[in-house]
């Protein structure tokens, strides 16, 4: 269950992000002295800029006369104005929502979208040395990692990692957004890397969870019209958008996902998109905030890479208590891409072995979260079972494990 934005709590109450939030402070206080005042348009408020007292507050990307812009200056506060020309707030106050990055498409196509310009953006200034364009790209991911921060607190967040060729129209896409389903409904926050494939379902199925089960059923079948990304994001994207107008209260959920793979676009039904430039920051920042435990659908070297990011932290501690794994598909992860067999021994004699499992199918994963995220971590001797009547079919708990006497 997610708060809205705009309810979302802010350290220590001295962040402003929105106009509304400017007019109470400065009504209450009659002062914005150390504040932070993120992204609002303040053109219209120069009368309180000329009278309040701003030392030591910071405007981060706040349009305002030059007139105001001066006295603040002059009274000790900082202000970083808005940059021209960029396709991107780098200040931006909140998440990034479908219509903000695919703003244009039904008119332009998907090259006229602020995603796809970023993208264009990023790829002309990544590698040309430019000290500013890498500064813009910091902070508006730090930005991004802020308003990620605010939207998540208190919430119980689970990710879902999956290959972006996953196609619509395929019983596995069907499947991953019957698993997204399942966690919405048990009041889970969804968590994706916010592309296509297997990360859109989960995300749709997070999207589907208040409605009944027949809305997604008719959801797969329109979607399946315009199976991959490719050859046409435009058409992959409005089959998305048909969807959501069609059905237009869904749930929430978020995506994260990143214009260092901008051949991968965003999808439509994750309701907040964190999106960032450094997928390292994405990466990391994804798995550290699913604290109720992360699900591996089949994928191929992201996915890969995602489980050991995951087991790192752990396997050391060094986030706390292990949070569960579960990886699905059997064959795909002991044969295709054996990540189970090493992530088995890695867990070996830690206190992470009981909290990784390996399914056969995603319509067990929700059962095997809530199981080993309920299983005391660190707990020796748990039960070795390749059919858990625990689980149900298609369960396996890490070797090495002796059966306690029953």
């Amino acid at each position: 269950m997610l708060p809205s934005e705009a309810s979302a709590p802010h350290p220590g109450d001295r962040e402003i992000e929105t106009l509304t939030a400017f007019d109470e402070v400065v009504a209450e206080r009659g002062s914005l002295a150390g504040y932070r005042v993120q992204a609002v348009d303040l053109t219209d408020r120069t009368d309180v800029l000329l009278a309040v007292d701003t030392a030591d507050a910071v405007f981060l990307g706040c349009p305002m006369r030059e007139a105001a812009a001066a006295r603040v200056r002059a009274s000790g506060a900082l202000v970083f104005p808005p940059v021209p020309g960029l396709p991107f707030d780098p200040y931006l106050a909140r998440l990034y929502t479908p219509g903000d990055l695919f703003a244009g498409l039904a008119d332009g196509g998907y090259e006229a979208t602020p995603d796809a310009r970023a993208y264009a953006w990023f790829q002309r200034t990544k590698a040309d040395g430019d000290v500013f364009a890498s500064m813009l790209r910091a902070v508006h991911d730090d930005s991004v990692s802020d308003a990620l921060d605010e939207l998540l607190h208190g919430a119980r967040v689970v990710g879902v990692m999956g290959g972006h060729a996953m196609a619509r129209g395929t019983d596995a896409y069907a499947a991953a957004a019957r698993l997204g389903r399942s966690l919405a409904r048990a009041g889970l926050t969804v968590a994706t890397g916010g592309g296509p494939g297997a990360m859109e379902a989960a995300n749709l199925g997070a999207y589907a969870a208040p409605y009944d089960d027949t809305m997604l059923d008719e959801s797969l079948e329109l979607l399946a019209k315009a199976p991959s990304f490719t050859p046409s994001v435009t058409d992959w994207a409005k089959a998305a958008f048909a969807v959501r107008e069609r059905w237009p209260d869904g749930g929430a959920s978020v995506g994260i996902p990143t214009w260092f793979y901008g051949h991968e676009p965003p999808n439509a039904f994750a309701a907040h998109l964190a999106k960032y430039f450094a997928n390292a920051t994405r990466e990391d920042g994804l798995l550290a905030r699913s604290n109720a435990g992360v699900v591996f659908l089949p994928g191929a070297a992201g996915t890969v890479q995602e489980i050991f990011d995951n087991a790192t932290p752990n396997y050391y501690g060094s986030r706390g208590e292990p949070t569960p794994m579960i990886l699905v598909d059997r064959a795909h992860w002991t044969t295709h891409l054996p990540a189970w067999p090493l992530l088995q021994a890695l867990a070996k004699d830690r206190p992470m072995a009981e909290r990784i499992a390996l399914v056969d199918d995603a319509e067990s994963a929700a059962e095997a979260l809530t199981a080993v995220g309920n299983r005391p971590a660190g707990r020796v001797g748990y039960p070795l079972l390749e059919r858990s009547r625990e689980l149900g079919e298609g369960w396996a708990q890490p070797r090495g494990a002796a059966r306690p006497s029953t």
